[in-house]
């Protein structure tokens, strides 16, 4: 991993991060803070099994478009109702670290079928596919792009990476959750959504000024 995760979230640039991307009443405000709640949120009781319009226009506040060919599949086409199907043998309650995330995350699981299937589509990649799938399991998927995959140093299998390092190092977990509740976050926003936003104010300015050039390792991304 490319940077130490307690040392990150302990520096008080973290809470500030965290303060400021979700702040609502600030001149600059960022979309992303809408993300995780917008229309009740992904894992609302009535759409939590499927992908919702509000899902896609959730994932758009982090500055991402999914193609319109592949909204209109995931609203009302087979894609759609095979990744409903995966949803559904994934409880909303699952988090990355826990016993029950293995078996999800591993090949063949049902998180890693969901997340083959979304970047098989024509103009769906690793960053749209990820956001998707954190917007409807938050506590298990994490939130990752490439300023965030710079940070980890482009792992290869960052879903099994960060379940390795919250299963064994409860640390990392605990100051997560000083940092959800420092800033007064909503339930719906999840501790993996916590990490990825203090990774993300970070280092944004500096991977944009350098066009990912500071950052090696460009191939295919995998989740696992």
């Amino acid at each position: 991993m490319g940077v130490d995760l307690v040392d990150v979230l302990r520096e008080p640039a973290a809470a500030i991060a965290v303060h400021t991307y979700f702040a609502e009443n600030t001149n600059t405000r960022y979309t992303g803070r809408r993300f995780d709640t917008l229309d009740g949120g992904g894992t609302r009781p009535d759409i939590r099994d499927r992908i919702a319009p509000s899902d896609l226009v959730a994932v758009q506040m982090l500055s991402v478009r999914v193609p319109a060919e592949v909204s209109i599949d995931l609203l009302d086409g087979q894609v759609g109702h095979s990744i409903a199907d995966c949803l559904r043998e994934i409880d909303v309650g699952v988090t990355l670290g826990s016993p029950a995330a293995a078996e999800l995350i591993a090949d063949g699981g049902s998180a890693e079928r969901a997340w083959s299937l979304l970047v098989a589509q024509d103009g769906v990649e690793f960053v749209i596919a990820g956001k998707i799938l954190a917007r409807k399991r938050p506590h298990l998927i994490p939130v990752y792009d490439r300023v965030v995959r710079c940070q980890f140093g482009h792992p290869r299998h960052v879903w099994q990476l960060l379940h390795d390092r919250l299963e064994r190092d409860d640390r990392v977990r605990a100051t997560l959750a000083g940092l959800h509740e420092q800033a007064g976050l909503p339930s719906a926003v999840s501790l993996l959504r916590v990490l990825d936003v203090v990774l993300w104010m970070r280092h944004h300015q500096q991977h944009r000024r350098n066009a990912d050039l500071a950052c090696p390792g460009r191939g295919t991304v995998r989740p696992l």
